[in-house]
């Protein structure tokens, strides 16, 4: 029976990647994707999901849970992804006419299923921390949440000390952290190993595919963005690692922590703070990835997005 999977995600190409990897994958059952600011603004952040979902058009569609307009953000992505967190790739689309509240989906799915759910949080986790206050027995109900972002030992992309996602929203993460979810945290300097090359963009579906057309726009910009903006030759894919996650567990080694994320830092705001000390009295409060078999993740995401729906 397919895993079933919510995906919260603040796209970017890099998280378009994952959705596209989790629609496409016959284990994995995509319940909902819903939209977090993030890479762009709230409200960019959910005409982009419904455009991706538009493009894929798959047999069975995901529902779509639309961004807190009021959401706040100390920073964006647009450096990277542009304005529009596409790189500029043209995705005409229509309007939503029902409009679910992110929360409210998430919230509904996990009630659905108790236990049943794997969440899988891209992006600044507003919508989880929100979800969670609306129901504190929700962060029971997760059968898994995976969360993106952070860092294992690392310096932070943003701040010196701080990640991405973090960052944007260190008050929603810390409330996370600090619930009952059994969680697991991909940080972003062991994710970041799994980088995808030019390599991919020859090995995409068929163009006569609805995921090969929408690969073929998205990812030529985002490689070129990634070469202009950070002097890199990959691109970073950190959800589709949180993807692999759930269908290769056995690729990841992970040790239990305890996590927490500074909130109050003039220079250490966002910062995501481990416990390593051989003798600590603080419980693990999550696994955290801290290995990775890069090649087989990578290897394993180009199968997965060749083979389509």
């Amino acid at each position: 029976m397919p895993r079933k999977v919510i995906l919260d995600v603040d796209p970017g190409v890099s998280d378009a990647l994952a959705v596209c990897l989790a629609i496409a994958h016959p284990d994995l059952e995509v319940v909902a994707v819903t939209a977090t600011g993030g890479n762009v603004v709230p409200r960019q952040a959910s005409r982009n999901v419904q455009a991706i979902i538009e493009h894929l058009d798959p047999p069975r569609w995901p529902r779509i849970g639309v961004a807190d307009e009021e959401q706040p953000l100390r920073t964006d992505g647009r450096e990277l992804w542009g304005a529009d967190g596409f790189c500029g790739a043209t995705l005409g689309i229509a309007e939503l006419h029902q409009q679910h509240p992110a929360l409210k989906v998430i919230a509904e799915e996990i009630r659905n299923d108790p236990g049943g759910v794997t969440i899988i949080a891209g992006g600044p986790l507003h919508n989880i921390a929100a979800a969670f206050q609306l129901d504190p027995e929700l962060a029971l109900q997760v059968g898994h949440l995976i969360i993106v972002g952070g860092t294992l030992e690392g310096p932070g992309d943003v701040t010196a000390a701080a990640e991405f996602n973090m960052y944007c929203d260190a008050e929603s993460a810390q409330r996370v952290f600090r619930s009952h979810a059994t969680t697991t945290l991909l940080p972003l300097d062991v994710t970041s190993r799994a980088a995808l090359t030019y390599e991919l963009l020859s090995n995409l579906p068929s163009e006569g595919s609805s995921l090969g057309r929408l690969l073929r726009t998205l990812l030529p910009g985002a490689f070129q963005s990634y070469r202009q903006r950070l002097g890199l030759e990959s691109m970073y894919a950190a959800e589709a690692v949180a993807v692999m996650s759930i269908l290769r567990p056995e690729l990841l080694v992970t040790e239990a922590m305890p996590v927490d994320v500074e909130t109050e830092g003039m220079i250490t705001y966002g910062a995501t703070v481990i416990d390593r000390r051989p003798r600590t009295f603080d419980r693990p409060n999550m696994d955290v990835a801290v290995e990775i078999d890069a090649p087989a993740i990578v290897e394993g995401i180009m199968r997965g997005l060749r083979a389509g729906f």
